[in-house]
């Protein structure tokens, strides 16, 4: 599985963000996209995730009520809508999959930048 992940860029506080994450999957069907993100000197953390079948969606306690998570099965692309940016979300945000019955996010997108000036 390959993952293109795109859409990071510079951003105002208070601004928006839409990430996306294109996979080479036949069906997003038994799959789970995740987003995470690694900040400057910070371990890569948890962001959100949605199940490919169901649409169903977790998130980060930082993000929830700001961040969406969604996708498009026809496309097999996964997006990460990012409103009411804080400069504290600024990092490299990556895009990964598993499948339904794994834990193992075991397929990986290049980063892409996210910087929020205050």
């Amino acid at each position: 599985v390959q993952l293109q992940a795109s859409g990071g860029g510079l951003v105002q506080a208070g601004g928006s963000l839409r990430l996306s994450c294109a996979a080479s999957l036949r069906t997003f069907s038994g799959w789970v996209m995740g987003w995470f993100r690694q900040a400057p000197g910070k371990e890569r953390e948890f962001v959100a995730e949605i199940f490919g079948s169901s649409g169903y969606t977790n998130y980060a306690d930082s993000v929830l009520g700001r961040f969406t998570a969604s996708r498009d099965r026809a496309k097999n692309t996964g997006y990460l809508q990012m409103n009411s940016l804080k400069p504290e979300d600024t990092a490299v945000y990556y895009c990964a999959a598993r499948e339904t019955s794994s834990r193992d996010w075991g397929y990986w997108g290049q980063g892409t930048q996210v910087t929020v000036s205050s």
